[in-house]
């Protein structure tokens, strides 16, 4: 697959709202969730009034942003589902060396899920720390991060036991973007990632 031939097909608001409405499609009936952009922080906020949908809603109109929280949404359990951003630990930015650990720990399964969607739609993905502000200078070095993506990616690609919502959208991802293989290896060592 040549995600740069896939990328210039189409545009990346395009890509947007085919994303957008493939989740739509697969998962407002079942799993009763509607994905909404234009958020001004990413959240996951279930229904509290019956016949709505949960809402999980991504950062402004990022490609990027939508595909991270559906791997969280794919990831979380019936329980968590029913709570509040899943009813996550977050620190904002500005982390300690401790806080950013924990914060890379939680964020290493759904990163991973991430890029195996970027490659699935032609996205190109960039790992996130999400710790711009921190005043340690020794928390930028995120190799170890980088190499755990690296490894949950390429066991969730060998031996393809994803949780099942996140299988269907990686399927309906190929179908929608006509893209080959989006487990192959190759597109998965540490040299890919920036």
């Amino acid at each position: 697959m040549d995600l740069t031939k896939v990328q210039m097909k189409i545009s990346e608001q395009q890509r947007l709202q085919r994303i957008n409405q493939l989740f739509d499609d697969l998962f407002l009936h079942t799993e009763s969730t509607l994905l909404v952009g234009g958020g001004d922080e990413p959240l996951y906020i279930p229904a509290t009034v019956a016949n709505t949908p949960h809402q999980l809603v991504f950062r402004q109109n990022f490609i990027s942003s939508a595909l991270h929280e559906i791997a969280h949404w794919c990831i979380a359990g019936k329980q968590r589902r029913l709570q509040r951003d899943f009813g996550y630990w977050y620190q904002p930015d500005g982390r300690s060396i401790d806080q950013q650990a924990q914060f890379e720990s939680v964020e290493i399964k759904p990163q991973a899920l991430e890029w195996i969607f970027s490659n699935a739609c032609g996205q190109k993905f960039t790992p996130s720390a999400d710790n711009l502000n921190a005043s340690d200078n020794s928390t930028a070095d995120n190799t170890a991060f980088k190499q755990a993506l690296v490894k949950q990616a390429l066991e969730w690609c060998t031996t393809q036991s994803l949780p099942i919502r996140a299988q269907l959208f990686i399927d309906g991802l190929v179908k929608e973007f006509n893209t080959v293989d989006p487990y192959n290896l190759e597109y998965y060592q540490l040299s890919c990632l920036a």
